[in-house]
């Protein structure tokens, strides 16, 4: 196979308001206890004439709000702000906070859905996408900004920024979360190469923050999540000279899921870091698998070490540049995708390969389990210096159950059974970037040892709860 669908190695991103279980976990939080809370929604007329952008209104000619999974749909904002410069940011929650709820859209794959605010203003930053190269192999790039036009940017002077590889996330939320992806065992997360940001904070003021200046913010924004702490409307990287890669898929028949999962988590554990690569466990009654992933070096390299997994009958190895390696991850253009979805944390080789399985026996063939790898880099920085606790981690597994909107409530059941059975082998954490309304204790799950200061973090930027919602920080 000369590619791969852009869900083969299904990287991907949102859940919705579908049935009494979701719709309760998603609800917009009460505003905070003994606050004093302005009476009637926010001056829409006036806040539409300080805007160098637009305010649109339901009714309005180009009045949209919907991310990429359609089954948040259903939550609909009671304004759309289209921000053309990060003054427009502040004006919009100098005039919203504490009135109604405020949420930012970038890329508009949050997995729960919270960049559309029911009821509240979204905050649209696409309009604040540049890509600016800076001196000394730096880049400035607006929040709006997705990770193809990054890419893309980048390509042009032989650098790029190690990001995951669906063209149309993000780079905003990626990097809040963490940013895990296939360079990342060679060169860290996204949020290990961010230099600083500028963030609007609840009270409307404009800060830079770095490892010298706001450092518990800088902090709390690597890994502490997207729609906590403020809203950044720009980030400056480093950025790397973009590698050669050998790009590689090996794909097994049914029956083979448990001894493939078992070899390849050994192999994986023992990998150069040059080596990076997950595993998909595709459900059905016989769940089939594949490996994919790449390797900083040539084909010849890339075949030696493919050759301690079991054979696989249909096998693809070939060497990319880094830009074709991003357009080959990426596959064929998605618009729009329902799903529900959910991750866990696997930290040490799972015991029994085989449970975890089963685990997708009889589940729906447009059923998920993909395991990420982790190590190398990501393990070099300590669980604590910066919000992203899951260093040591061998793999970050996700459960992504593609579903019609009007079935999500029973898909979100099943995917969290599922979920819950990977908790019992592989331990209850989770990854922040793959948010879950049904997953319990969820605040400890995405962020372990780091909880309580992210929550320091909040209370100092955020003490009226201006960005609260289902499972914020502040929440």
């Amino acid at each position: 196979m000369a590619d791969v669908d852009r869900r083969g190695f299904l990287r991907v991103a949102g859940l919705a308001g579908a049935g009494a279980a979701i719709s309760k976990c998603t609800t917009s939080p009460a505003p905070p206890s003994g606050s004093s809370v302005p009476s009637g929604p926010p001056d829409w007329t006036a806040l539409r004439a300080k805007l160098s952008g637009r305010l649109l209104l339901p009714g309005d000619n180009g009045f949209t709000y919907q991310g990429f999974n359609p089954v948040w749909d259903v939550r609909k904002p009671a304004a759309v702000a289209r921000c053309a410069s990060a003054s427009d940011v502040q004006a919009c929650v100098s005039a919203a906070r504490s009135r109604v709820p405020v949420a930012a859209r970038g890329g508009g794959h949050s997995y729960a859905g919270y960049s559309s605010p029911e009821n509240g203003l979204q905050i649209d930053l696409r309009g604040l996408a540049g890509v600016e190269a800076l001196p000394g192999d730096q880049v400035r790039i607006g929040a709006g900004a997705l990770l193809g036009e990054v890419a893309e940017v980048l390509a042009q002077s032989g650098r790029c920024l190690p990001t995951g590889t669906c063209p149309s996330v993000g780079v905003a939320g990626l990097t809040l979360g963490g940013g895990i992806g296939v360079l990342a065992r060679k060169y860290g997360l996204t949020c290990d190469h961010l230099v600083s940001a500028t963030v609007v904070t609840a009270d409307g003021r404009q800060l830079t923050t770095s490892a010298q200046e706001e450092p518990d913010l800088f902090w709390a924004l690597r890994g502490g999540g997207g729609g906590n702490f403020g809203i950044v409307t720009s980030f400056v990287f480093a950025t790397l000279p973009a590698p050669d890669v050998t790009v590689f898929s090996l794909q097994y028949p049914a029956g083979a899921a448990a001894d493939v999962l078992g070899a390849w988590q050994g192999w994986i554990a023992q990998a150069p870091r040059e080596l990076w690569s997950n595993v998909v466990l595709r459900g059905g009654p016989q769940p089939t698998c594949r490996v994919g992933g790449c390797l900083i070096g040539s084909a010849g390299a890339a075949a030696d070490l493919l050759a301690a997994l079991p054979a696989a009958p249909e096998r693809f190895v070939q060497p990319r540049s880094y830009p074709e390696a991003t357009r080959y991850f990426a596959g064929a253009p998605v618009d729009r995708e329902s799903f529900v979805a959910s991750s866990r944390i696997v930290s040490t080789p799972i015991a029994d390969p085989g449970w975890a399985a089963n685990l997708m026996a009889g589940q729906s063939d447009e059923s998920y389990l993909i395991f990420d790898s982790l190590g190398g880099a990501v393990s070099d920085v300590a669980p604590d210096a910066t919000a992203f606790p899951h260093r040591t981690a061998l793999a970050c597994a996700q459960l992504y159950f593609k579903t019609p909107p009007d079935a999500a409530g029973e898909a979100a059941k099943a995917m969290g059974q599922a979920r819950d059975g990977l908790g019992a082998l592989v331990g209850d954490t989770g990854y922040v970037n793959y948010l879950d309304p049904q997953l319990p204790n969820w605040a400890e799950a995405y962020y372990g040892g780091n909880l309580a200061r992210l929550r320091e973090v909040a209370a100092k930027y955020d003490p009226d709860r201006v960005f609260a919602f289902a499972q914020s920080v502040s929440r």
